[in-house]
């Protein structure tokens, strides 16, 4: 049950902090991406 709960957490903080580690990952600006997140949102 207890790891259940952890890949929620994980899967939370993954979405909210999405921007910095896509940056890193693809080595992109951050704010090209955050651009890019924001964009796809509407």
């Amino acid at each position: 049950m207890l790891w259940i709960l952890l890949i929620v957490v994980v899967a939370v903080v993954v979405y909210k902090f999405r921007g910095p580690i896509l940056a890193k990952i693809l080595g992109q600006d951050q704010g090209r991406i955050n651009r890019q997140l924001n964009r796809r949102k509407r």
